[in-house]
């Protein structure tokens, strides 16, 4: 077989001209012929933490260690050199801050696109993504998510589409493709009482023999020789600290973990392997929000997801486990002081998170309302002055388009708040153009190099399967 094959349309290490220019679309091409045998991925596994900044990762790694005494999964990985590890540039097309979409296309299509779409380039040429490639050859594809399945970063590995929010579209586009397992949220853009042309997907997805589970119970009991449309809420999936902390969303609403266990169960019997990603996608929206209780929290359910990718694939033998992210997000860290220790230690006592205390306010709210909720999720004492600050953002509350905070409440402020009995510092509440961590598990885990560009990873993919860009 001719290596040169797989990379005719782009190099992992061709990284020269990508660096010099970002912002280029297609990469250039190169010679693999020295590329050292491995053995062949029939499987991969591709588990993301959307908008996980290194601090992050870093205080999941803390927050746990002083918690448990053990640290997460994913750097327990790095401490027992596990794993290839590396770096990689995440630019889009049109900016060297990405946004999940043009991010996800990167390694979905193998191209860089403009922000905003989802394996379409800028002259509108549509670049075949990598589970339509997978599902060719016969193997099985699924993604399973914390965001509504029908958002960016699933969608990228599955579909093309000028616009990420055309996601009613995009649901339809998933049964097109007869995607094997699809989970997560998004009720909205499958029910007949919330699409706007009022079709009722989930009976298109029944007719054509998916098992549509809509609990935790009716997912952990569903068929594993059937496909599995999983819809668990009607936009993303709660945060796994308000979830944890909720009797009645702890029985309605699977982890992340669960999930993926339910995925691989599905697919792990299919004679030509599969493929799956998996993405804890509301650590992005903690991070827009300033929310540490829902970052750490949502991180530590990415890292439980890694613990079942990687069980799976060290009994397996020919799973490819892949760990990143698609950018950073608002650069969190624990900041000096002499009570950071415990400050952020304090964390661990924390019922909710920002987002439940901020959407339990209101116009008529007191001011003894909002120290008395604040005490209950964060076990701290706000002042008069503090609450006083906080109510002043819902005189005049907006209700914009946006999912991360459309009503403008006041996450900011009380990130500032809780600054002072968290010593977490945030340098903003957007994306940023950091390079990423990269981690690989399994057979064909020796193509990484230490630094590559987003594109190459499709590449990777495709040679770490011995699959042939001929599509």
């Amino acid at each position: 077989m001719d290596r040169r094959k797989f990379f005719r349309n782009g190099s992992l290490f061709a990284l020269g001209t990508s660096l010099l220019n970002p912002f280029d679309i297609v990469a250039a091409p190169s010679d693999f012929d020295t590329i050292k045998q491995h053995k062949k991925a029939k499987n991969i596994i591709v588990i993301v933490s959307d908008g996980m900044s290194i601090g992050t990762l870093n205080m999941a790694d803390l927050y746990l260690s002083r918690k448990t005494g053990v640290g997460t999964n994913w750097l327990q990985l790095y401490k027992d050199n596990k794993v290839n590890r590396g770096l990689m540039d995440m630019a889009s097309a049109s900016s060297i801050v990405t946004d999940s979409a043009a991010a996800s296309s990167s390694w979905g299509g193998g191209f860089r696109i403009p922000n905003g779409g989802l394996n379409v380039g800028a002259n509108g040429e549509e670049h075949l993504p990598i589970w339509q490639k997978f599902k060719k050859i016969g193997k099985m594809a699924g993604c399973v998510t914390t965001v509504p399945i029908t958002h960016a970063t699933p969608a990228g590995f599955c579909v093309n589409s000028t616009s990420r929010n055309a996601q009613e579209k995009i649901a339809e586009k998933y049964l097109e493709q007869g995607f094997d397992i699809m989970m997560g949220g998004g009720n909205k853009y499958f029910s007949s009482e919330h699409r706007k042309d009022k079709v009722d997907m989930y009976q298109k997805f029944a007719t054509e023999g998916y098992q549509v589970v809509k609990t935790r119970n009716e997912m952990l009991t569903a068929d594993a020789n059937k496909p599995i449309l999983g819809v668990f809420n009607n936009d993303s999936l709660p945060y796994s600290k308000d979830r944890d902390s909720n009797k009645e969303l702890t029985a309605k609403i699977p982890t992340l973990g669960e999930m993926t266990q339910k995925a691989i169960d599905r697919m792990k019997n299919n004679p030509e392997g599969f493929v799956l990603q998996v993405e804890a996608g509301k650590v992005d929206w903690a991070a827009h929000g300033n929310d540490i209780a829902a970052l750490i929290y949502d991180q530590t359910a990415h890292d439980e997801a890694i613990k079942v990718a990687i069980d799976f694939a060290e009994k397996d033998e020919e799973t490819l486990v892949i760990i990143t992210t698609d950018h950073g997000n608002a650069n969190p860290g624990v900041i000096s002081g002499r009570k950071a220790n415990a400050n952020f230690d304090s964390i661990q006592n924390y019922k909710h998170t920002n987002d439940w205390i901020l959407n339990g306010f209101g116009k008529e709210t007191s001011v003894s309302q909002v120290k008395e909720r604040i005490e209950y999720a964060n076990n701290f004492a706000a002042t008069n002055e503090e609450a006083n600050l906080i109510l002043s953002y819902y005189t005049n509350l907006k209700s914009e388009d946006g999912i991360y905070n459309a009503r403008h409440l006041p996450f900011e402020v009380l990130a500032k708040i809780q600054k002072q009995h968290t010593s977490v510092g945030w340098i903003s509440t957007h994306h940023s153009a950091d390079y990423v961590e990269l981690a690989m598990f399994g057979p064909g885990s020796d193509l990484l190099t230490p630094f590559i560009k987003n594109t190459d990873l499709h590449y990777l993919m495709l040679e770490a399967a011995e699959v042939e860009n001929k599509f």
